[in-house]
């Protein structure tokens, strides 16, 4: 059985790499970018698919990762999505996608786990 991939797109590179180590030593397969563009090239060109998506909001240049998730979702409705950020919270309930979570800066490596391994359980099992 494959494992579970997850796109993990951070700009900031020690943030990426404690988030990579964090999934990862969870038993996620991760492909981890440092941009909201680099994340959508890597969508848009997956394969196989990714199964969810961690994804910072702002990113130094866009698209940002509101872009990100809801390319995602355009490409597999099912796909779990976790926003991570430091300050764009509040826009959450109008930007971001439906079924997804939003953890503020910092949090704890757990609740990122605990975080897309809930949203990967609430997913519709294949047809």
């Amino acid at each position: 059985m494959e494992p579970v991939t997850i796109l993990l797109a951070e700009d900031e590179g020690l943030l990426l790499t404690e988030f990579e180590q964090a999934l990862t030593d969870a038993g996620f397969g991760v492909v981890a970018v440092t941009s909201g563009i680099k994340a959508i090239k890597h969508l848009n060109a997956a394969e196989p698919c990714m199964h969810g998506v961690v994804t910072d909001i702002r990113f130094r240049e866009p698209p940002d990762g509101w872009d990100v998730a809801r390319v995602a979702r355009e490409i597999d409705p099912e796909t779990a999505v976790v926003y991570i950020s430091g300050d764009s919270a509040p826009d959450w309930a109008s930007k971001g996608v439906p079924n997804s979570i939003m953890l503020e800066k910092p949090f704890a490596m757990a609740q990122l786990v605990t975080a897309i391994s809930q949203l990967l359980n609430d997913r519709s099992p294949p047809s």
